[in-house]
């Protein structure tokens, strides 16, 4: 075999390692597809990375990722996906108040995961330290080597800029405002690493293995201290030119109404978001409600949460016609806090959906609450770290790869 031939056959098998990468379950067909490569020759080397132990052929899952139904034998279609031997990345989820961390093989799958409660607003130093140990933990736990980690992706509640990677918000995320969240991290973990906000992540997440699964135009929206949205359209995440791209929460709603951390008055955020329930409980009964009891006091029956709840879900509503007459999208998911994914809030939401809706626009946009729950940030951070590895870390083949079939495939 010439090297000429012996270089083509390794760089076919890339292609189609990177397109695992970018997408964990898919079937040979669309491997094919993605790669430019002819069904023969994707199933070759499907055969070669098989036997080399790096990929394996499941079969498809009905509503996962991959296609689904029949291949018209009355079989279900076959998927590929990476093994472990292919490696491994590391997912970082910061919140406003805990660190979250976790391994996963390149198809996904997590091995190990951990959190601890910090002050991430106060510094990124602090939150730094607890990433690193709990990554060391994860990594130990799921008895992955160093070498075996590839990449990193992490994600901050706050814009991030995509072309310098600086955090961009003193408001929304203090004492970050101005760092390269990804250089620092590099430096303590010796892999690269990919940074976005945790909207976006969320909806990565929730769309490689969550809610809208197998939908392609989706709105992923995320409701705590604040809100924010990550948007996926054909398939591929919206970031914008500066990164700020789906930060609905800072979109006005009520003219002159209450300031906004963002230096506005009247935002969404400021009536819909679990601060802003809370406050509007306070001011109209004197009743303060901790943090984490608006679904406590809604499954409690408390008809004052109740009609908070599904006044937010109207503000919500009507920020999102807006947004759908703009994006179209098939789905929105709604995350975060849980008592903002229950029907009082989906019942008002549905309702100016409905009101504002463009007649003759087409099916229904379907809402759904987030299915991934608190893990729906690091699941994407993940998936945004095995999607950086196309073209920067070449697959490894092992020694013991057949050749001679490389070079009949080519």
């Amino acid at each position: 075999m010439s090297p000429r031939t012996h270089r083509l056959g390794r760089t076919s098998a890339q292609r189609v390692v990177d397109a695992l990468r970018a997408e964990p379950y898919v079937t040979r067909a669309e491997l094919a597809q993605r790669t430019g490569l002819s069904r023969a020759t994707v199933s070759a080397l499907v055969r070669d990375l098989e036997r080399d132990g790096l990929v394996c052929v499941v079969p498809a899952s009905p509503g996962g990722g991959a296609a689904s139904g029949t291949n018209g034998t009355g079989r279900r279609p076959e998927t590929v996906r990476l093994t472990r031997r292919a490696g491994a990345v590391l997912g970082v989820d910061f919140g406003h108040a805990h660190v979250r961390v976790a391994v996963s093989d390149l198809a996904g799958r997590i091995l190990s995961a951990r959190s601890e409660r910090a002050d991430v607003d106060r510094g990124m130093e602090n939150a730094l330290r607890v990433a690193r140990r709990l990554a060391d933990v994860v990594r130990e736990e799921a008895e992955v080597a160093p070498d075996e980690i590839l990449a990193c992706g992490a994600g901050v509640p706050g814009p991030v800029d995509r072309s310098t990677g600086r955090i961009g918000s003193t408001s929304l995320l203090p004492g970050w405002s101005g760092t390269t969240l990804s250089t620092a991290l590099e430096e303590r973990l010796g892999v690269p690493v990919a940074v976005d906000n945790d909207a976006n992540l969320g909806a990565l997440g929730e769309h490689v293995a969550g809610a809208a699964r197998g939908v392609d135009d989706l709105i992923y929206v995320k409701i705590s201290s604040g809100v924010g949205a990550g948007i996926i359209s054909g398939g591929r995440l919206l970031q914008g030119s500066n990164g700020i791209a789906g930060e609905l929460g800072h979109i006005a709603v009520v003219p002159n109404g209450v300031p906004c951390r963002c230096g506005g008055r009247g935002c969404l955020e400021t009536v819909a978001s679990g601060p802003a329930v809370r406050r509007q409980l306070l001011q109209s009964t004197g009743e303060e409600l901790p943090g984490d009891d608006l679904l406590r006091a809604l499954q409690g029956g408390d008809p004052r949460v109740t009609r908070l709840l599904a006044d937010a879900g109207r503000a919500l509503g009507r920020v999102l016609a807006n947004a759908s007459h703009l994006l179209d999208p098939d789905m929105i998911v709604l995350g975060g806090d849980p008592a903002f994914a229950t029907e009082p809030v989906l019942a008002g939401l549905r309702e100016e959906l409905e009101r504002h809706r463009l007649p003759g626009a087409g099916n229904e946009v379907r809402l759904a609450p987030a299915q991934l729950g608190s893990q729906g940030q690091v699941v994407g951070a993940l998936r945004l770290a095995a999607r950086s590895l196309d073209g920067l870390a070449p697959i490894v083949f092992p020694h013991h790869t057949n050749e001679s079939q490389r070079e009949r495939v080519q």
